[in-house]
């Protein structure tokens, strides 16, 4: 019931909009038809003939009164008017809804109306610039006004200005010289009552400016050029008057009368859907089941096993599917990201436990002194031991978000300093540069020790991937409200295939680097952790065989 409604009112409004168009055609034929007579008489004394025509030809009623709603010519007589009449005909004032030929009925020519000699003579000019123009690559029409004056369209160059002679066509011809000077005369004056800038009339209406006037001059001479053709031509052209159209014996009101086929394709159209209800309610129904059946079939599944739904609608059962698809694919992405974890984490691990037990049955056995090389061995093994447990303690702290931040005012020299002496220790042997890059005292709130964790796992990062020779720096500064870390160097660089990587826990680019040559693989990723901890964002932009730059942007209230 409610989609024929829907459907019927539809049908309706598109009909009477059909009905109306066909209304504003007839009334935009007979407003032109008018506008024409009142261009080319001065008066309305023979219109009456002109008027029975129109409403014979349209179907609708005519009447032409004076301002004052004196009848001057009509259709029918007896017919009430309405309080608002259809239009105002004046060839002087255009109406703009009716007309689109500017203010003024180019067919209002007056002492403008050229003889057969001017009209050949001013054809042959515009034809030789046209064929000008077009030898110039420029399309050019020639089009000949109602006063029998032919222009172009464009008369000139898109790309020089005004060419062929084109200026030429402009200029008047001798029958126009008076009343050419006479509008001009016109112009300047309603010009100069505005304290601006006189201005040129042409030929063809077109003006230039003769002065550098303020930005509106260009609109107050399209005035003073459309009110010096009205003042020229008030005595050439029929007084304004009154139109009034409508129906026939309407009473001064409008209705709309669908037509036979309208209204059989109403009627045709509320059938159609009354019969075709049930199937589709059929239809729909059976659609809407299907889906929900196979997403309860999936959900049964066992758990080890990730099932995927097809989704085939978008409403909210096809939102349903494609949320059990993506909610499958997150357990199955985690499922894979923990295997892959707790292998990365025994195979970490294995590494020095193993080191350390074969030098301890070595030391059993006696086949090698318990000394204190021995020791110190043993005992590096156990601090890189404690380096990745450490390590692995941060990244669960940070990934169950329970990582606490002591946050307090810090100068960013004083760290990055004490960042960069806690490792010049391993750059020096390394034949690496280190130095640092702060404008001015650079103060920034944020966790100390935590702050000073990122920029010494990516200063210690910088050091093993720069050769001998090379230079590490630190830079900060601050960007609008953030403070913005930068640790660059000059090392060996990050393939661009690696880059999305890089933060990845135990990634390495070189898989066959161990431990002891190319870290424990999560320095990187807890520098990320530890910055989004501090709700900011870590980055890093590096070209193959010069070097990489990190930067570290964390907001600052």
């Amino acid at each position: 019931m409610a989609a024929t409604a829907w459907l019927a009112v539809v049908g309706t409004t598109q009909a009477i909009r059909t009905q109306q168009g066909q209304s504003l055609k007839d009334d935009t034929r007979v407003y032109d038809a008018l506008i024409g007579y009142a261009s080319t008489h001065t008066d309305w004394g023979g219109v009456q003939d002109l008027v029975g025509d129109l409403a014979a030809r349209t179907g609708r009623a005519v009447t032409v009164t004076t301002p004052a709603r004196t009848r001057v010519a009509g259709s029918e007589r007896g017919v009430r008017l309405p309080y608002r009449p259809t239009a105002l005909v004046d060839p002087l004032r255009l109406d703009p809804v009716l007309s689109d030929a500017g203010p003024i009925d180019p067919r209002a020519v007056g002492p403008f109306l050229l003889s057969a000699e001017e009209r050949e003579r001013i054809r042959h000019s515009a034809d030789q610039v046209a064929r000008c123009l077009r030898g110039r690559g420029v399309p050019a029409e020639v089009t000949t006004l109602p006063s029998g004056r032919a222009t172009i369209r464009p008369a000139f160059d898109p790309k020089g200005g005004l060419v062929c002679d084109a200026l030429g066509l402009r200029m008047p011809l001798r029958s126009e010289r008076v009343p050419l000077e006479q509008v001009n005369q016109l112009a300047a004056e309603c010009m100069k009552q505005q304290d601006r800038d006189g201005l040129r009339v042409w030929a063809d209406f077109t003006w230039a400016l003769l002065g550098k006037g303020p930005e509106n001059s260009a609109h107050a001479a399209q005035e003073c050029v459309a009110e010096a053709r009205r003042k020229q031509l008030v005595s050439y052209v029929s007084p304004p008057v009154l139109l009034f159209v409508g129906d026939h014996n309407s009473q001064g009101t409008s209705r709309f009368h669908l037509s036979p086929a309208n209204t059989t394709r109403i009627a045709g159209a509320a059938a159609l859907v009354l019969a075709v209800a049930a199937a589709v309610t059929t239809l729909v129904g059976r659609r809407m089941v299907r889906p929900l059946r196979a997403l309860i079939q999936a959900a049964e599944h066992p758990a080890d096993v990730n099932v995927r739904v097809p989704v085939t609608t978008r409403d909210e059962i096809g939102r349903l599917s494609a949320a059990f698809n993506d909610l499958a694919d997150r357990r199955e992405l985690l499922e894979r990201q923990r295997t892959s974890l707790v292998s990365d984490v025994a195979h970490e691990l294995r590494t020095p436990l193993t080191t350390m037990r074969g030098w301890l049955e070595a030391g059993q056995d006696g086949l090698t002194p318990v000394d204190q090389d021995l020791v110190a061995l043993l005992l590096e093994e156990a601090v890189l031991l404690q380096h990745v447990i450490d390590d692995l303690r941060d990244l669960a702290a940070a990934d169950a978000q329970s990582l606490v931040l002591h946050r307090e005012p810090l100068y960013v020299r004083d760290l990055l300093e004490q960042v960069m002496a806690a490792h010049r220790g391993t750059a020096d042997p390394a034949g690496v540069t280190l130095r640092i890059e702060v404008a001015g005292e650079l103060e920034a709130v944020a966790d100390r020790v935590r702050l000073r964790q990122v920029v010494g796992n990516l200063v210690s990062n910088a050091i093993r991937h720069t050769p001998d020779g090379g230079w590490v720096v630190a830079r900060s500064r601050r960007e609008g409200g953030d403070l913005v870390v930068e640790v660059a160097d000059s090392g060996s660089g990050i393939e661009p295939a690696d880059l999305g990587h890089v933060f990845d826990r135990f990634w390495r680019a070189d898989k066959s680097r161990s431990r002891q040559t190319g870290g424990s693989g999560l320095g990187l990723a807890i520098v990320r952790k530890l910055t989004e901890a501090h709700g900011g964002s870590v980055s890093v932009a590096s070209t193959p065989g010069r070097g990489s730059v990190f930067t570290v942007r964390l907001p600052q209230p």
